[in-house]
């Protein structure tokens, strides 16, 4: 074992002190390299992550729905975006209007993107995209065609043959679109002549007059060229980071499948049919159940239905009214002049029966004229097997006894006993008969019988 001189120690020493220091500043910085991975990765995974919406087909209260829960998902998952995916020829106003405030009220970016090539953002889908906060096209798209008047039973071009109403709709939808392009910064000239003059463009055309942000072949892409885009929310301004986040797509459930099936207007049609005859089924003959159960069911189905869509109430009465004139004329025969009243009534009724300018959201011809067909043969049916009831013989209660055939038990003085049908009865007759006498019965008074014998003619000519 050696000596170590004094200098030697000291040399040592310090160099023991300063190994020490440095293992010590080693493990601190271990530690906060640890933290900050830590904290780092928690927040990547926290706001890592948007949430695909598939919105395909025509706008109603399902998709309404839909969005709306969407929407509220992303935000308790605290995720980076909502992506729109978006392919609609237009729909309803009220469930269009119920999906713009969904997305301006969101607490988290709300992107529409038109994919994939060959979808569309007609008519209420101009309004959703005016209302995203960032829009985007795929190559192939278009967008526009916004004007809240059905083509088919007005000229928009000729504005001598537009009504009050019709002036009143386009105005104020007009005004709607350019309040949204004012509050997104958006081409709000164009949007207008979109509502007025049902213009519409493409992808390309609608990046140049700035109707959308981006223009993306797909995901990646679009989630590229979105990234570092400048967005306001209501209460802040947020920087999208787009580039490594992951999708997740929030398919349609069930209730969006129930709430699109019963607010199917042709659904929703036939439910009211099956409620109402059901309904007359049990009332006519109690006790059947079947009709009851089932009439009752869809009565409900249908309530809710007409509580989610717009119904012309006007409509609804002439279709009710039809059915009910159908029916009294079952009861109360006037040659068909009632009943033609309800038919008339009924499809009437029928065809107006949903309130809206939207080819999508009309009860179809095909069914109108089928529930018709239909409607008239049932009660044309019932109406035979009641003329025949009434012309038929009746064999029950005090009058079947009329006609009918019996037997003399007995005669003392005027009083006569006679047996019709099984029962025993006390007789009036005419002509005098014997014990045995075959009678029938012409009339009956209370319960006294007036008959008279079968073989009257034989019994006159013997006398």
């Amino acid at each position: 074992m050696g000596i170590y001189t004094p200098s030697q120690q000291k040399r040592y020493l310090n160099l023991a002190n300063k190994l020490l220091r440095y293992t010590l500043c080693m493990r601190k910085w271990m530690w906060f390299l640890s933290i900050l991975i830590i904290f780092l990765s928690a927040g990547a995974f926290a706001a890592g992550k948007a949430i695909i919406l598939d919105l395909s087909g025509p706008i109603g209260p399902a998709t309404q729905d839909y969005i709306e829960r969407g929407i509220a998902y992303a935000e308790n998952q605290q995720a980076t975006a909502v992506i729109i995916q978006l392919n609609t020829p237009g729909g309803l106003d009220s469930s269009m209007r119920g999906i713009d405030e969904a997305i301006i009220k969101s607490t988290i970016p709300v992107i529409t993107f038109v994919y994939p090539s060959g979808a569309r953002a007609a008519s209420a889908g101009l309004f959703i995209m005016y209302a995203s906060h960032i829009s985007a096209m795929a190559p192939g798209t278009n967008i526009g065609a916004a004007s809240p008047i059905n083509l088919l039973s007005a000229n928009v071009a000729n504005k001598s043959n537009e009504s009050v109403e019709e002036k009143k709709m386009m105005n104020d939808t007009a005004a709607y679109i350019r309040s949204l392009a004012q509050l997104r910064g958006r081409n709000a000239e164009w949007a207008e002549l979109a509502v007025r003059q049902a213009a519409s463009i493409s992808a390309n055309e609608a990046k140049q007059l700035n109707v959308i942000n981006e223009i993306a072949d797909d995901y990646p892409q679009l989630l590229q060229k979105i990234d570092g885009h400048i967005v306001t929310l209501q209460h802040s301004t947020v920087t999208l980071h787009t580039n490594n986040v992951s999708l997740e797509q929030m398919p349609q459930d069930w209730r969006y499948q129930f709430l699109a099936f019963i607010t199917n207007p042709n659904i929703a049609y036939v439910l009211m049919l099956i409620a109402m005859y059901g309904i007359f089924f049990e009332l006519s003959n109690p006790g059947m159940v079947l009709p009851g159960v089932a009439g009752i069911i869809a009565l409900l189905l249908v309530l809710y239905a007409f509580q989610l869509m717009p119904i012309n109430y006007v409509g609804l009465l002439l279709l009710i009214l039809g059915i009910g004139f159908m029916i009294f004329e079952v009861f109360v025969s006037s040659f068909g002049v009632v009943g033609i009243g309800g038919l008339i009534a009924f499809m009437i009724g029928s065809i107006m029966l949903f309130d809206v300018h939207d080819e999508n959201y009309h009860v179809s011809w095909s069914l109108i004229f089928t529930m018709s067909i239909i409607s008239v043969t049932f009660f044309f049916m019932i109406l035979t097997l009641a003329i025949k009831s009434h012309k038929s013989k009746v064999v029950t209660g005090q009058e079947g006894l009329i006609g009918s055939e019996g037997i003399v038990l007995n005669v003392m003085n005027e009083q006569v006993v006679v047996r019709v049908l099984g029962e025993i009865w006390e007789a009036r007759s005419s002509i005098m008969l014997d014990r045995g006498d075959k009678i029938i019965v012409t009339n009956i008074h209370g319960l006294i019988l007036t008959v008279k014998p079968i073989d009257t003619e034989t019994r006159n000519s013997g006398e």
